[in-house]
């Protein structure tokens, strides 16, 4: 079952109910905290999955929807989420952002953690730059939501229930 949250904006440029065009982030282009590539197809998984895709300028901006999220218990088996830091939308050296995603990793031990070290997410779905992104993916990898922007209370429990309605 695919749920659509058509009542919220969507700024985002990923088409709904469509599996996004194939990303790796290795070497110059990012990867994983520990310096391994990562694929997006590790978002077709069989589990619902979350992608924050934040310019780390803006990392706070949605902490509260990561915070709620990890609230909820959900599954592991089910679910999960991925951290990305749009690295090349800030000034701020990149050791710097470095320490700030190993502590998240620290809070939230079961997202993983990934650098886009030259905006290859922007550049190749549309993503909003400067901002912060949230797409939630469905079991088979498709979009089932996509927002760019500050999340309100109301929209914080719209997603929570996307993501029960689709675990």
């Amino acid at each position: 079952m695919i749920f659509l949250l058509s009542a919220l904006p969507l700024s985002a440029e990923l088409p709904l109910g469509k599996i996004p065009p194939k990303i790796v982030l290795e070497g110059d282009l990012g990867g994983r905290l520990d310096g391994t590539a990562w694929n997006s197809e590790e978002l077709i998984s069989g589990k619902v999955m979350v992608l924050f895709y934040v310019d780390p300028d803006e990392s706070d901006l949605n902490n509260h929807v990561s915070d709620a999220l990890k609230a909820e218990n959900f599954p592991l088996d089910k679910y999960g989420s991925v951290g990305m830091a749009n690295m090349g939308a800030t000034w701020l050296p990149n050791f710097a952002i470095n320490i700030k995603l190993k502590s998240k990793q620290e809070k939230h031990k079961s997202t993983i953690y990934v650098k886009d070290l030259k905006k290859t997410v922007v550049n190749k779905w549309g993503l909003s730059d400067d901002n912060s992104d949230v797409i939630l993916f469905g079991k088979d990898g498709k979009v089932l939501y996509s927002f760019d922007g500050k999340f309100s209370d109301a929209q914080v429990k719209e997603i929570i229930q996307a993501v029960k309605d689709n675990l």
